[in-house]
């Protein structure tokens, strides 16, 4: 047997499960629209520290023994 356990997380399915299923398929496809917002936020947001990177010359080029040449220190 599970143990219940009164977290949020858990709060939030029980609430979920009261809904009718049209409702939770609602809520579902708004939650998938929101995270692919949200990865595309961290996109952009990875995207502008590049390219701030490449402009304060902190960014380095080079092949991938370059690469490896410096992670590994050889």
């Amino acid at each position: 047997m599970i143990a219940e356990t009164n977290t949020p997380f858990q709060k939030a399915i029980d609430a979920v499960e009261t809904l009718e299923i049209d409702d939770r398929e609602e809520l579902l496809e708004l939650l998938k629209m929101r995270l692919a917002e949200d990865r595309r936020d961290e996109i952009a947001a990875n995207a502008r520290e590049a390219v701030n990177a490449v402009r304060e010359k902190r960014a380095k080029f080079g092949t991938i023994d370059d690469l490896r040449k410096d992670l590994l220190g050889d």
